[in-house]
């Protein structure tokens, strides 16, 4: 198994994503790249710790490629915005990719570029590229949100339309 941690705005989005593809393991929701030890969710919302909203996700590479975990990243939010993913704004919903190694780190720069070359989005990717520091998991009431609240207006209005782009674009890679 390998670990993947990537911010893309609010983490019931991107953990409901990832939770639907074939070889991913796990995912769960929760901070990195601050400088608290142990953030809460109320602390990391001011902006000041320097944490994003993060998921990690533990997956078969036999199964599902870091490159293709990249290319899920970056079709279902928008790397293109600083600091924001819709309504939310703020470092802590900043568009990142926290590596573990070397070789995650030049997936992604390349992967990033092929992006570019191909100009695949019409304003330049803000996604940065960091080492990956303590995760810290995210209070329980934060876990599977999307699964356990799917009628709630945010979920409907936000995720659900993420979800209907994933399965449009990525069937052959769902569960």
């Amino acid at each position: 198994m390998q670990k993947a941690t990537f911010a893309g705005g609010c983490f019931w989005c991107t953990e409901a994503i990832f939770q639907r593809l074939k070889g991913v393991k796990s995912v769960l929701p929760g901070y990195i790249g601050g400088e608290l030890d142990y953030p809460t969710y109320e602390e990391v919302c001011t902006g000041e710790t320097g944490h994003a909203e993060a998921i990690q996700i533990e997956f078969d590479e036999t199964l599902i490629s870091f490159t293709d975990l990249l290319d899920v990243f970056f079709h279902t939010h928008d790397p293109t915005t600083l600091n924001r993913q819709g309504n939310d704004r703020g470092t802590q919903y900043r568009s990142a990719i926290f590596y573990y190694d070397e070789l995650q780190k030049k997936q992604a720069e390349a992967y990033i570029q092929t992006l570019v070359n191909a100009n695949e989005f019409d304003e330049s990717i803000v996604t940065t590229l960091e080492v990956a520091t303590k995760f810290n998991f995210a209070e329980g009431y934060h876990q599977n949100y999307y699964n356990s609240h799917k009628n709630d207006f945010y979920c409907d209005a936000v995720i659900s339309p993420k979800l209907s782009k994933l399965m449009s674009k990525y069937a052959d890679k769902l569960v």
